[in-house]
């Protein structure tokens, strides 16, 4: 029988000076590079993460819980993948809402082979399921519709979050990817702004605010933004994420608590 591997949960609130210490020795340690990422060939995230979130609207207060986690290993079409989570629920009086997103990556290529979408709304219901294939630019929707991608380096809206972890983000920088699996939500443009200092449940966090501007006609009947503060240390954690949301508005997740194994620097799986 099997050990089950420790994990690390933090829960309480971390003064500014102990996160700071802790960077400073994974850094004497070669585990951070100055920009506070993870060292090459390796990922800020990896299997048995869990980010928790709390959900707020503004005028209305906390809504929701919201949880992003990694799992797998899992197999797809031959190829191991990290099974991606996102997942959040809300309430306002009688008004219930559900929206969960899947997406299995191919870790050492950042990758997606396949995306699951499933919304509940009052208003509307969404449900995707999406198998994707990379080195044929192209990809099949549930019914067995085939489309073409233009791109070899496929991402979905759930796995293009975890990809931004892994960006060098200096201040004042612009990137435009066209790596959407569906030409018609490329290109999605990622302005880093600013540092700033975020301070939550799970902790104080030195972050880097980033801007990512996105197309998705059926969800902003357009052009969509999502503010997303990462923190500067080598887990690269989404530390609050600010989006509209049906029905009430703009939304924000702020981190209240997160785990990861201890191998959470492990390199890319062979």
């Amino acid at each position: 029988m099997s050990t089950p591997r420790p994990t690390f949960d933090r829960r309480a609130r971390v003064p500014a000076r102990l996160t700071a210490a802790v960077v400073a020795l994974l850094t004497l340690a070669g585990l951070a590079d100055a920009a506070g990422q993870a060292p090459e060939g390796r990922l800020p995230f990896q299997v048995g993460e869990r980010l928790v979130y709390q959900v707020r609207v503004a005028k209305l207060g906390t809504i929701g819980k919201g949880v992003m986690s990694v799992e797998g290993p899992e197999d797809v079409r031959g190829e191991q993948t990290y099974r991606l989570r996102f997942s959040f629920k809300t309430r306002v009086g009688p008004v219930k809402a559900v929206n969960q997103s899947e997406s299995w990556v191919d870790p050492r290529r950042m990758i997606a082979l396949r995306f699951h979408k499933h919304e509940r709304h009052p208003l509307s219901r969404h449900d995707e399921a999406v198998e994707i294939y990379p080195d044929q630019r192209r990809w099949e929707e549930a019914d067995g519709t085939m489309r073409k991608s233009t791109t070899d380096a496929p991402l979905d809206e759930l796995s293009f979050m975890y990809f931004l972890r892994t960006l060098p983000l200096t201040p004042d920088t612009v990137y435009t990817f066209t790596r959407h699996f569906d030409p018609a939500r490329s290109p999605t443009t990622v302005r880093v702004v600013r540092r700033e200092t975020i301070t939550t449940g799970a902790g104080e966090f030195p972050t880097v605010l980033v801007e990512m501007r996105v197309k998705d006609p059926r969800r902003y009947r357009g052009e969509g933004v999502i503010r997303i503060n990462i923190s500067e240390d080598p887990c690269r954690l989404p530390v609050r994420i600010e989006s509209a949301m049906p029905l009430v508005g703009t939304g924000v997740l702020t981190l209240e608590s997160y785990t990861h194994p201890p191998e959470h620097f492990a390199e890319h799986p062979r």
